[in-house]
């Protein structure tokens, strides 16, 4: 019986391993930042993946990322090409990543705000005015690494106020880690006040989910830019010339209901890292970027 040589078990692997670096070459991965729980994220974003897959003609997936900083250094090591970012963590990024470009943001984006809400046993009603009797009030930030739970509301804190969180709260900062664990802390009455964006408030009270009665919307922040798309400058070597300048007009001829509300948008517009100046100015005062 003739018996044919097998294949060198080092060459095998060495087979292997190329075919799942091709393959790795061969994809796009994108990300964002975890505002919401991982299922949620999954549900919204693996849908993107498979339109953008279908509109490119390159395989796609998304990878999730369990923190606000994981989104950034899976960005900045090129484990991920594209990701959807705030504005705080898109200003981050692209500073680590030279090259790398603000490509597409929601039509709400450039106008972006943040609520701050009280439960209301605190007998804090909504105002024009900045909310001055939150002074010494338990209060709870979304995320550190967020524009609209964390930033911007410090920014207003401090514009407001002329103290620091720490000392207009009386107290070291606490973080929920996502809006929707801010409006939850809150309605739950384990912290009297947060600041949370706009649209996971509204989005809340709409599904029934937030009685607006027991958590009050007491002020709305003045508007400034947030959310957008992120490419990595790698993009046109792995996919060809050009191919980034593909990717944004995908996003912006993404029409379908559904997919726009992963972000949740009514359309996707064109970004430039310009878009974000104030915020980047704001993230160096404040020494969230150096």
């Amino acid at each position: 019986m003739l018996v044919r040589p097998s294949i060198p078990f080092v060459l095998l692997f060495g087979l292997l391993a190329c075919g799942r670096q091709d393959e790795s070459v061969s994809t796009l991965y994108f990300s964002a930042i975890p505002d919401q729980d991982e299922t949620r994220l999954r549900e919204k974003f693996e849908p993107v993946a498979r339109y953008l897959s279908q509109a490119l003609d390159v395989n796609v997936e998304y990878v999730h990322a369990s923190e606000y900083k994981d989104a950034i250094d899976l960005f900045k090591n090129g484990d991920v090409q594209l990701a959807w970012f705030g504005g705080l963590s898109g200003v981050q990024a692209r500073a680590q990543v030279p090259g790398a470009r603000a490509i597409a943001q929601g039509e709400e984006d450039p106008n972006y705000y943040s609520y701050f809400i009280a439960h209301r046993d605190t007998g804090l009603l909504p105002a024009d005015e900045f909310p001055m009797g939150l002074r010494g009030r338990r209060f709870t930030f979304g995320s550190s690494g967020s524009t609209s739970g964390r930033l911007m509301p410090e920014h207003f804190i401090r514009m407001h106020t002329g103290q620091s969180p720490e000392e207009f709260f009386g107290a070291e900062n606490h973080y929920s880690g996502s809006h929707d664990q801010t409006v939850e802390l809150v309605e739950a009455g384990q912290f009297e006040a947060g600041a949370v964006n706009y649209m996971t408030y509204d989005r809340r009270v709409a599904e029934g989910q937030t009685d607006p009665e027991v958590c009050r919307v007491i002020w709305r922040s003045p508007r400034y830019p947030d959310y957008n798309f992120t490419a990595h400058p790698d993009l046109d070597r792995r996919f060809g010339e050009g191919f980034t300048d593909r990717l944004a007009q995908a996003l912006i001829d993404m029409t379908d209901e559904d997919l726009l509300s992963a972000f949740p948008r009514k359309s996707l517009i064109r970004a430039e890292d310009d878009d974000f100046k104030d915020i980047e100015a704001i993230a160096r005062q404040l020494e969230f970027l150096r």
